[in-house]
């Protein structure tokens, strides 16, 4: 296990992680299921599927996040091999968090729908965060890397976009109790931080070598 710890691992190890990882993603939408099944997705079904898809959609983004900051932290760089994987799934959740509002919740009634969005300023935030996502999806392969090259990266940066609206999403959405929101919109803030301070490290490096240079 320490061996494990201080090396990184091998691509036979790696691809076990990554078998691993999916079938934990999978779990949420199994307890889904499991709970739809034994009839036990509480007295407001609709809505606990909602929460429960748009709560894992956020989570596995942040996950996805984080991937970057722990590589500039430990230098390991192995898990950037997981956002793929992770990014899809939080675009799996989000897809089933607006399927569960179009099609249970509101019938694919779109006068309805357009008067909630009119009605409640958070639908039209989460729905603009679900809307970021779909370019980000779309190009996740590597031949969309190899085509867009430098503006692939500019492109998946909006991450963090979709990540401040989705955390704002939720926040209106809990109105007054809101510990959970915060907690995440702390945990995005320190992510975004970390990534600050490398550039800017990385940046003030170069500016003096380029004083150096030129002495």
């Amino acid at each position: 296990m320490l061996a494990f710890l201080k090396n990184s691992p091998s691509k036979k190890q790696i691809t076990w992680i990554k078998v691993i990882v999916f079938l934990v993603c999978l779990i949420p939408l199994l307890r889904l299921v499991w709970l739809g099944f034994a009839d036990n997705l509480t007295a407001n079904p609709i809505e606990f599927i909602e929460r429960s898809t748009g709560f894992w959609a956020l989570f596995i983004l942040l996950a996805t996040i984080s991937l970057t900051p722990i590589r500039l932290l430990t230098g390991r760089v192995w898990q950037i091999q997981l956002r793929r994987m992770l990014g899809l799934f939080m675009f799996f959740y989000v897809c089933l968090h607006i399927i569960t509002y179009v099609w249970l919740d509101f019938a694919f009634d779109w006068l309805d729908i357009t008067k909630d969005i009119a009605k409640h300023p958070r639908i039209l935030v989460g729905f603009a965060a679900f809307l970021l996502t779909v370019p980000l999806a779309l190009t996740s392969s590597n031949s969309m890397m190899k085509r867009l090259r430098e503006r692939w990266k500019q492109l998946h940066q909006m991450v963090y976009i979709v990540a401040i609206l989705a955390i704002v999403h939720f926040w209106w959405l809990v109105k007054k109790d809101i510990r959970e929101p915060l907690l995440y919109a702390c945990i995005l803030m320190v992510l975004f931080g970390i990534r600050i301070y490398y550039k800017y490290m990385k940046n003030h490096k170069s500016i003096n070598s380029t004083q150096i240079n030129n002495l």
